[in-house]
């Protein structure tokens, strides 16, 4: 099992000039620690329960950009994009340079959008469907895939066109997609058919249950499964026993119920056993408030039981 850190919060201190130089020490540190993944989300404003809306946060895609030249291993990635923020058109433009810029590191993460707030903030259209906003995920990467291999590309879809549209120069390597989300009768059969990567949620019960729904699209796409990288992300929270736990569950003011896993190390390393069970491939940790605790202890700890 490979495993990843998800960044979800870029509140490294007192001072939001900071928040890049705490995010690049944070990725340079896993790249160094046993990590081969560092994602972002692609939000404009925090999202519930994670923090504050009004908290600083930085888009995305700059943030890839700046980390792909100050990193030079790691896998770099969103953790997802949401189709709706940039026509896909200019989204494969911008995703081919970060892939220059790390030298093919990149994976592009995406999914269709779902926090309405930020939609209506920004100016977006947020279908209420979600049928919709899954349909213009697909075509989107259908789009984006033909930008990144075609020489000029004309693309006429239901939500989307380009003509003759060029994007020079391509990517370094045609860089992974990876869908996000875990919708058993739509999103999951567009994995089947597009994705070279799927992220999903819940627990391993649920996430096994959801790779046999996606063993049975790829069957009915005439997919391989096998070609498709499994992952997940859990929120973590870890101490070394149940007594430092308690402790830091006071000191960081979890609220309850915590969303996610608090844990010692013992029993993050039996879960963790159980998703690699489950199938997954990769295991992305998003850390409770940036807890460099509970990343030590993932690094030192855990990491060496699934090498």
């Amino acid at each position: 099992m490979k495993f990843g850190i998800h960044n979800p919060s870029f509140v490294f201190g007192p001072d939001p000039v900071e928040a890049f130089e705490g995010l690049k020490a944070k990725a340079q540190w896993a790249e160094t620690h046993g990590f081969t993944w560092f994602s972002v989300m692609d939000h404009l404003i925090q999202i519930p329960p994670v923090g504050q809306a009004n908290e600083p946060f930085i888009e995305g895609w700059t943030a890839l950009s700046a980390l792909a030249a100050v990193t030079s291993r790691i896998r770099l990635a969103t953790l997802a994009t949401s189709v709706a923020y940039r026509n896909p058109a200019l989204l494969a433009k911008i995703a081919s340079n970060v892939d220059l810029i790390s030298r093919g590191r990149l994976t592009l993460g995406i999914g269709a959008g779902w926090f309405e707030t930020e939609y209506r903030q920004y100016g977006f259209e947020f279908p209420e469907r979600p049928a919709v906003r899954i349909r213009q995920l697909e075509e989107a990467v259908r789009l984006i895939l033909a930008m990144w291999s075609e020489k000029r590309t004309t693309f006429r879809g239901k939500y989307f066109h380009v003509e003759d549209a060029i994007l020079e120069p391509k990517p370094r390597s045609r860089p992974p997609v990876m869908i996000a989300g875990g919708g058993e009768q739509l999103t999951l059969r567009v994995v089947a058919r597009l994705a070279d990567a799927c992220n999903v949620f819940g627990d391993p019960d649920e996430v096994g249950r959801k790779f046999a729904i996606l063993r049975s699209h790829c069957e009915t796409e005439q997919r391989n499964y096998e070609t498709i990288e499994k992952t997940n992300i859990i929120a973590l929270l870890l101490a070394r026993d149940e007594a430092a736990l308690t402790a830091k569950r006071a000191r960081l003011a979890v609220l309850e119920p915590f969303r996610g896993f608090a844990g010692s190390v013992a029993a993050v390393t039996d879960l963790i056993g159980r998703y690699g069970d489950a199938g997954v491939q990769t295991f992305i940790c998003s850390a409770f408030k940036n807890d460099k605790e509970t990343l030590e202890l993932l690094a030192d700890d855990v990491i060496p039981h699934f090498a």
